[in-house]
Parts: structure tokens; C-alpha cells; sequence
């Protein structure tokens, strides 16, 4: 079964630029992408305790929803081949006359691909469907798409072990990109009362994930003594969206730092948060500490 043995404590990089040092403030970027070749970023943290449910509930298939460029699906298919367990991946879409390198790569790990359409996916939670599903492929483990559910919230909970401040008095500051909010649901309810998170939506629309983290909070028994926000003002068109300026922003940065962004969640969690110092909402004097999630380019050897 794999292990948080099996994978490399998150180093803490720190980042050094003029408005940083301007505003006296302190950046970091906590490396969760390179944990592990394979299952890396915040997907091990959600997978985990999904996985050993899944052992203990003495299943050997475990099931998940993703698209065809899902980093979940490359996380699942090679943590359950590690773990020793089958996997299957519903994708959204009709099946490609060609698989690209992310299904292949989950079918390489060997994970069963079942593809529906995209009307299909729209009731991936609904029981019948489930139990559709069950009637077809057998019995299996079922892990939300992400991820994300209590368990692997707890999962993400262990992130906050790694946040290592440097200054007990100035304002700590914890950012991350949010896609489902499961991540800042997990970290906001480690976090000590000194300390603020901001979740960088990378969706479109109106703030959706804010009920959602209440919702998840209240299930866990959790009122978190740490202050949270999302801020739905960076998405750049939606979700997997980008555009001329983002993607100048992280080849820039790159260039300055070394380290790599990807433009669906990274690459809008920097920005975002680079707009905010630029505009004063991070305080003068800040200790920041920004989560490296992951990206798929990472995942895959032949990407």
C-alpha cells in the first residue's frame, strides 16, 4: 500500500522579487509538486485516506469521475497501481480515435477507461446512476471527482503540518488555488488563529465554493479558528481558461524563480496573488506562504 513514506517532505521555496522586498514581505511556495514522480501536489492528500478506506472496506476496484486532461485521473491510476488496487476512470466526452497522453498514461497505470457523454456526467452523484454504474463494471469504491470529500479533506488537513513560519509577528498568510475548495477546507481547519487563508478561485461566475466550505466545515464538527476567503477575481475566463497575459506572467516567472506554474490552477494563484500585493491587500510586512498544487505536465513522463 502506498505510503506517506513512500513520498518526499514538501520543501519550502523561497521567492525573491523587487515589489516583495519593496512591501517587506515574505514569499515562500510550499513544493507539494514534487512529493513524488507520480502522484504529486495536493492529490496524494485526497487520495490517502480515500485509499485506505478503501482497503479497509475490502475493496480491490476504486472509482473515480474526471475529463480527459484530469490530474486526478493521473493521480488515481498510479496511486492504486502502486497500493495494489484496480482502478476505473469515468471520463467526460466520447471515447478519442486516440487517447491523449493523460489517458494513456492512466491506462498505462492500469486504470479501466469508461467514457459517457457529458449529459451522462452531469448525474455522476446521483444514486442511479451509481448504481448503473455498479451493474455494469462490479463492485468499486466510489472517490468523488477531485477527490473530494470528507476524507480527503482530512487528507489536506495534514498540509498545514508544513507550513513552517519564520516571523511569529508578522501576519501569516496562507494562499492556494481552489477548484472544488477542498484543499482550504482541509488547511483552514489546521490552521492556528494567527494565521489568514485566501482560496484563488479558478472558476467563472459568482462565488460557489464559499457555501461549499461551510457546508464541509459544519460536517466535520469544525468551527476553524483561522480567518478564510476566496476570491473569485482571477479565473481569467473560467476553468482551464488562459490568455496572452497570464501566460507572459508565469513564463516570467519561471525565469525569475526556476519554478514552473501551469495556467488552470498555479498560474492564477500567482497572479492573483502578485495583484493583491500590487494593490495593498496583503499587508505590509506579510509572511506568505503559497501551495504549489501540482500540474499535469509534472505527472506524466512523456507529456
Amino acid at each position: 500500500m502506498l505510503a506517506d513514506s513512500d513520498f518526499s517532505a514538501p520543501v519550502l521555496d523561497a521567492i525573491d522579487d523587487p515589489i516583495l522586498r519593496e512591501r517587506k514581505i515574505t514569499l515562500r511556495m510550499l513544493r507539494l509538486d514534487r512529493i513524488h514522480p507520480l502522484v504529486s501536489g495536493n492529490k496524494w492528500y485526497k487520495l490517502k485516506h480515500n485509499l485506505l478506506a478503501a482497503r479497509a472496506e475490502s475493496h480491490n476496484t476504486v472509482l473515480s469521475f474526471g475529463g480527459a486532461y484530469s490530474n486526478h485521473i493521473v493521480a488515481l491510476a498510479a496511486a492504486s497501481k502502486l497500493s495494489g488496487l484496480r482502478s476505473i476512470g469515468v471520463i467526460r466526452g466520447e471515447a478519442p480515435k486516440i487517447l491523449n497522453p493523460v489517458l494513456q498514461f492512466a491506462q498505462q497505470q492500469g486504470m479501466t477507461l469508461h467514457f459517457i457523454s457529458r449529459s451522462d456526467y452531469r448525474h455522476k452523484a446521483d444514486p442511479e446512476f451509481i448504481e448503473a454504474l455498479e451493474q455494469r463494471v462490479g463492485d468499486f469504491y466510489l472517490i468523488p471527482e477531485g477527490g473530494s470529500n470528507l476524507l480527503g479533506i482530512k487528507g489536506c488537513a495534514e498540509i498545514a503540518d508544513h507550513l513552517h513560519w519564520q516571523r511569529k509577528d508578522s501576519p501569516h498568510l496562507v494562499l492556494m488555488a481552489c477548484g472544488t475548495a477542498a484543499t482550504l477546507t482541509g488547511v483552514v481547519s489546521a490552521l492556528p488563529s494567527e494565521c489568514e487563508a485566501i482560496g484563488v478561485s479558478v472558476l467563472k461566475g459568482p462565488d460557489s465554493l464559499s457555501p461549499q466550505v461551510n457546508s464541509w466545515l459544519h460536517a466535520l464538527g469544525c468551527t476553524p479558528a483561522a480567518r478564510w476567503s476566496i476570491d473569485t477575481q482571477f479565473h481569467h475566463g473560467g476553468y482551464g481558461k488562459t490568455n496572452p497575459a497570464l501566460n507572459d506572467f508565469m513564463k516570467a516567472f519561471e525565469g525569475r524563480t526556476g519554478i514552473a506554474l501551469e495556467h488552470v490552477y498555479t498560474g492564477k494563484m500567482m497572479w492573483g496573488l502578485y495583484k493583491m500585493i500590487e494593490s495593498g491587500e496583503v499587508a505590509f510586512g506579510s509572511e506568505v506562504i503559497a501551495l504549489h498544487t501540482g500540474g499535469l505536465a509534472q505527472n506524466i513522463p512523456s507529456w
